[in-house]
């Protein structure tokens, strides 16, 4: 495989591995965000925390997949965006330190107060993440200030508080609702009784929420945001050097790939049903459907974020001809096609062993099952 078709490979692994991060960790975050509300007693919020209990760290391995890729595959914009966003990953890391220690300590102590502090530390362990990913997915649509030297040392300007702009917040209120709809239709599927009922509520505020959020930053990016553009030559089999090529800032320019490609549209099209699609199931109580309706969604949101911005993933706004892009932030073909062997063993892999597990574990999970079971139930 020549060396520019690894690096588009790599560009779509990458988003699978981030679709497969909100599918999968999504729903477990998703319960999360909604445990304090949805559950109005200890027994209910048990039932609904032990709906994922069993299986949330083995949802772990997407994310830590999806950051393993980035740092293999997209070396300088790991070592960019790790060091530019370093405070608001540490706060997302600060804040997933809740789940672990959440889901294994919360039930062990029968007092009110200390569980109730873990229930919204599970939902702090939920929700901010989610808000600060799509922060960043705002902002990098936005552009982010850095720039490389001639010795190719990144600089990055910017500060935490810069992160928090309107429209990045817009986004990070987009994943959470994404999140929060995975997570309810995701209930309804291991739910029954007022909890069935509430969640099922939940999902449909949710995704409608989520579709006009959406829309809402849609219209935003192509009304309101300058995008970039390569008007040099683009060489997809060269070397990787960030900084051989000329960039311009230009008004639409996140649209143009929708008229360069004509199944580009069908990406925010998709999402859009998937949404509207996912409300109405659940409206009809058909649980399942509105979960793999609700996961299509978020394969089509962050979808249509990677569309818009291709070939960029890092644009800079204080030097753009430094931003970094899938044929220049890349690593050489030799460890991209390691890569690609490794990926094709092991994902079906992760896939089997993860889907035998929710087979095997599967069903409601309802509360007088966990009064039955209150010594061995999380």
């Amino acid at each position: 495989m020549d060396y520019e078709t690894l690096k588009l490979v790599w560009w779509l692994l990458v988003g699978v591995l981030l679709v497969g991060f909100a599918i999968m960790d999504g729903h477990d975050m998703g319960m999360g965000v909604l445990l304090p509300f949805v559950g109005r007693n200890d027994l209910e919020r048990r039932a609904v925390i032990n709906t994922v209990a069993p299986h949330w760290d083995g949802n772990q391995v997407w994310f830590i997949t999806a950051g393993g890729a980035i740092f293999a595959a997209w070396p300088l914009v790991y070592a960019t965006a790790f060091s530019g966003f370093y405070w608001a990953m540490m706060a997302a890391l600060w804040a997933l330190f809740f789940r672990p220690v959440g889901f294994d300590y919360r039930s062990k102590i029968q007092n009110p107060i200390w569980r109730s502090t873990w229930d919204w530390g599970l939902f702090i362990g939920g929700a901010v993440p989610p808000i600060i990913f799509g922060v960043a997915f705002g902002n990098l649509l936005l552009g982010v200030p850095f720039h490389f030297n001639d010795l190719m040392m990144s600089t990055y300007t910017g500060s935490f508080w810069a992160l928090l702009n309107p429209f990045a917040l817009l986004a990070g209120l987009v994943s959470l609702g994404m999140i929060t709809f995975q997570g309810a239709n995701y209930l309804m599927m291991r739910t029954e009784g007022d909890i069935y009922r509430r969640v099922r509520t939940a999902s449909m505020l949710s995704g409608s929420l989520t579709l006009v959020l959406f829309a809402l930053a849609g219209v935003w990016v192509a009304s309101g945001i300058d995008g970039y553009v390569i008007t040099s030559a683009i060489d997809g089999n060269s070397l990787p050097d960030p900084l051989y090529k000329t960039v311009v800032v230009k008004a639409g320019a996140w649209m143009l790939n929708y008229n360069r490609y004509d199944w580009a549209i069908w990406v925010p099209i998709a999402a859009f049903a998937a949404l509207g699609l996912g409300v109405m199931f659940a409206q009809l109580k058909k649980a399942g459907l509105a979960f793999w309706s609700s996961s299509a969604a978020a394969a089509g949101i962050i979808g249509t974020a990677g569309v818009s911005m291709f070939p960029f993933i890092m644009p800079s706004s204080t030097d753009p001809r430094s931003s970094l892009t899938v044929y220049d932030a890349v690593s050489s073909h030799l460890t991209l096609g390691l890569m690609l062997g490794a990926t094709v063993i092991f994902m079906p892999l992760i896939i089997l062993y993860t889907s035998w597990c929710y087979k095997v574990m599967w069903g409601k999970v309802t509360t007088e099952y966990i009064a039955a079971n209150d010594k061995s139930a999380y």
